[in-house]
């Protein structure tokens, strides 16, 4: 089993029902355990995935390292990841990708060393050349590692542009999800039209840590915003963004940190591309579906009780509703009719009141 319980980040352990005793395989101080891979027939664990900037991997079985070590010759700059394993464990279907190229299947024989190009997942974007995608490294103003993705438009081979380009801060959803390294369509399309993308792990993103997580607690539009203006002053000072045309985007939390973005930093931001954002988070935690339940305390306890008056003023304080006064750049507002996470009133009403106050979007 992946499990955390009493440990700083997730490990894969075998657990002994009868006994209860626990025996950890794999783990690592930093970074949680992400993808293993298991004999089909014995279901020993073979070894497993960390990922920090990039994918690495982690040997329990010395003897699938040189395997390993095959593929990424064969693959050089790729990621990759065991799909499928014949019984006798021999044959394996290999998933590989890069930020160049869209999700690659092969057929490795281990016998032989041979690997066979099944197919890949977007073969008309061959014809095309592909930005590359560069992993970054850099702290937060309170002293956290946060890890982020920048793209460049294709052309640009050296690290930092010749000029600031104008950027877009696109802003994963979740918050309990992550960036990764690899093929990006939403990164490739804008860095064709010239423009640098940045992509940040702020606090509350998963893989690094419990105390990553736990850091995000009740800084909604808080200090989990100031990680991504720090990535922005980062971009800037490094000489990669235009200050004056800085775009931010993102969907569910990426559009709630948009519609922050323009109302919380108005300054920061030329303009804001909000998809199925929030903009309540009180009616957010209020309307949840009832599939939500079985976590309801935990969203709770990450941004506010809304059945406690003190909870419900955290909600408010926190919500871009009641921030409308400080919107002044363009927005480009989507949602879908029938979300039922995230309604679609979520977005009207703030448009609502910006006609009311004769803000145009």
């Amino acid at each position: 089993m992946q499990t955390c319980v009493g440990r700083e980040t997730a490990v894969f352990a075998w657990l002994d029902w009868q006994s209860g005793e626990e025996t950890v395989v794999v783990e690592h101080p930093r970074f949680d355990v992400r993808n293993v891979l298991v004999h089909p027939t014995t279901f020993d664990l073979e070894a497993a995935s960390i990922v920090g900037a990039r994918q690495d991997w982690l040997y329990v079985a010395p003897q699938v390292r040189t395997d390993f070590e095959m593929i990424q010759n064969r693959l050089p700059g790729f990621e990759f990841n065991i799909v499928g394993q014949s019984d006798e464990n021999r044959t394996w279907i290999v998933d590989a990708h890069k930020a160049e190229q869209a999700l690659t299947t092969f057929l490795y024989d281990r016998d032989k060393g041979t690997m066979t190009e099944l197919f890949r997942a977007r073969p008309a974007l061959d014809a095309y050349r592909l930005a590359p995608m560069r992993p970054v490294e850099a702290k937060s103003r309170d002293g956290l590692d946060l890890f982020s993705y920048l793209t460049l438009p294709a052309g640009i081979t050296t690290e930092r542009p010749d000029t600031p380009l104008p950027m877009v801060l696109d802003v994963h959803g979740g918050p309990w999800s992550r960036d990764l390294y690899g093929y990006r369509g939403d990164h490739q399309w804008l860095a064709d039209r010239g423009y640098a993308v940045l992509s940040v792990n702020y606090r509350g993103s998963m893989g690094f840590g419990k105390s990553f997580i736990a850091a995000s607690e009740k800084q909604h539009a808080a200090k989990m915003h100031d990680d991504l203006i720090d990535m922005v002053d980062w971009a800037v000072r490094e000489g990669i963004a235009d200050k004056s045309r800085i775009a931010i985007f993102g969907a569910s939390y990426g559009g709630y940190a948009s519609f922050v973005g323009a109302t919380f930093t108005p300054d920061i931001f030329c303009c804001s591309v909000p998809v199925v954002g929030i903009t309540n988070l009180q009616t957010l935690l209020e309307s949840m579906p009832p599939y939500w339940s079985g976590f309801a305390d935990f969203m709770y306890r990450s941004y506010g009780d809304p059945k406690t008056e003190e909870g419900r003023a955290l909600l408010a304080e926190r919500s871009p509703i009641h921030q409308v006064d400080r919107i002044k750049k363009p927005m480009l507002i989507f949602h879908g009719a029938n979300d039922v996470r995230c309604k679609v009133a979520e977005s009207d009403t703030i448009v609502a009141a910006m006609q009311a106050k004769g803000i145009s979007g």
